[in-house]
């Protein structure tokens, strides 16, 4: 009874609902009664009075109009028309246009010094090649020569660029002074480098090294397979060197005494070769003397280092 009582008074609600719509004029759609049920038809709002719709009606409507035009503005974007290629291209000029920017506002003062530098030392010029411009690559070049040279990187250059003068004197090749002049007093390095040099000569023309009488392959043609006969080699008549004394020098003078033996003036070629390299990139020579009992102010006997007297043993 409880309940058919509430089904006819809901049928008596929906009546007259149905009833005050007809009197305000607004469309009645017919719809099928719930199962089971006598309900009347009730009303739905048609589209052309969106102005009446409940505010749920209308903020689900603009919800669908937000997705829509997001959907919408998505698609824009994919299909804007960009390539790998163009994005590339774009990245690559913003990346030009940081670094010029590093270039002018955040370019290191150390890497300015370099380049300045660069102008007038051509060894640091080839150190650092194609890294001009780029620190980085700059700081890695200079610490790769770094470690390749050590402490004699910072080193400034002792040479000369100007050719030194020979001359001879009365020279006998059996007994003789070979003199230096340099640029200035060596140092102990500087000592040493001349008498190892001399000393490595001496060996060499000790052994017999500068014969002229045995140069088979001065001549001859390395286009071919140039032939070396031994034997006569072995049976040359031997040229070697007798006697050398130590390397001295009084301030900027040096000499070394020396008894050429059997060799001709070959020797005396090698050596000269040799001083030109060690002139123009250490020490710097001014001329060589062949004979000659004095040179400069040289003071026969003064040995005392106190007034500048240095040698090599050999």
């Amino acid at each position: 009874m409880a309940v058919k009582g509430f089904s006819c008074n809901l049928n008596a609600s929906i009546t007259e609902t149905h009833h005050l719509l007809l009197r305000q004029n607004l469309p009645v759609v017919a719809r099928q009664p719930f199962p089971n049920h006598s309900f009347a038809s009730y009303p739905i709002l048609n589209n052309n009075h969106d102005k009446k719709k409940t505010p749920i009606l209308r903020i689900r409507a603009a919800e669908e109009s937000n997705s829509t035009v997001s959907v919408s503005s998505t698609s824009d974007v994919k299909g804007s028309g960009t390539t790998a290629r163009g994005r590339r291209l774009l990245k690559i000029r913003e990346e030009k246009r940081k670094r010029e920017f590093d270039r002018l506002h955040n370019y290191p003062s150390w890497a300015k010094v370099l380049e300045d530098a660069c102008k007038e030392d051509e060894e640091l010029r080839a150190v650092l090649g194609d890294s001009i411009g780029d620190p980085e690559q700059m700081r890695k070049r200079i610490e790769e020569r770094v470690r390749k040279k050590g402490r004699d990187f910072n080193k400034k250059k002792t040479g000369s660029v100007l050719s030194f003068k020979v001359s001879f004197r009365d020279f006998n090749p059996l007994d003789s002074y070979i003199w230096f002049e340099l640029y200035g007093s060596p140092s102990d390095r500087e000592v040493n480098l001349i008498g190892s040099v001399i000393q490595s000569w001496y060996v060499m023309g000790r052994l017999g090294a500068f014969n002229s009488s045995n140069l088979q392959l001065a001549t001859a043609s390395m286009e071919y397979d140039p032939i070396y006969d031994a034997d006569k080699g072995f049976n040359v008549m031997p040229s070697s060197f007798h006697d050398i004394g130590d390397v001295e020098f009084q301030d900027n003078w040096g000499r070394v005494w020396v008894d050429l033996g059997t060799s001709d003036f070959f020797p005396i070629d090698v050596l000269l070769n040799c001083m030109t390299v060690l002139s123009a990139n250490y020490l710097g020579i001014q001329q060589i003397v062949f004979g000659g009992r004095r040179m400069g102010d040289w003071e026969e006997g003064m040995k005392n280092p106190d007034y500048g007297y240095k040698y090599f043993k050999i």
